[in-house]
């Protein structure tokens, strides 16, 4: 069975979610650079098989757009363009980044290792496929 991959999307890294061959667990991939995405994509996805590709979408309270919306919806034209047979959805990516640096704080991890925005990305791309796991 394919796996499904998360993206939390940023300006400068974007953070990355698999699932388990059999779609039950959410587990962090990796951060990149943002503009080597695509790049890293293409390699992922010539040794792994994915059936869905989810993207964070920033929503503000009132659910409209925040500064990051445009963005995501550039990197989602790219990546239709460069992987047309794999769908991807928006999903709402509200409060992940914070759940993220609290799940590091119950993790017990050091001052020093919750300031990196890399790890919080991954673990941010986790909760956010975790929460598209568990609605489906």
């Amino acid at each position: 069975m394919p796996r499904i991959l998360a993206i939390d999307y940023g300006l400068k890294r974007t953070g990355l979610a698999v699932t388990d061959p059999l779609q039950i667990i959410a587990t962090g991939l990796t951060t990149v650079e943002s503009r080597q995405l695509i790049p890293f994509l293409k390699d992922y996805l010539s040794r792994e098989a994915v059936e869905i590709i989810v993207i964070g979408e920033p929503k503000n309270m009132d659910d409209s757009d925040t500064h990051a919306t445009p963005l995501v919806e550039k990197c989602i034209k790219e990546l239709e363009k460069n992987f047309p047979n794999i769908p991807v959805k928006k999903w709402d990516e509200r409060f992940t980044s914070k759940l993220a640096s609290q799940a590091m704080l119950d993790m017990g991890l050091k001052k020093k290792q919750r300031r990196n925005k890399a790890l919080v990305d991954e673990i941010a791309a986790t909760i956010l496929l975790q929460d598209y796991l568990r609605q489906h």
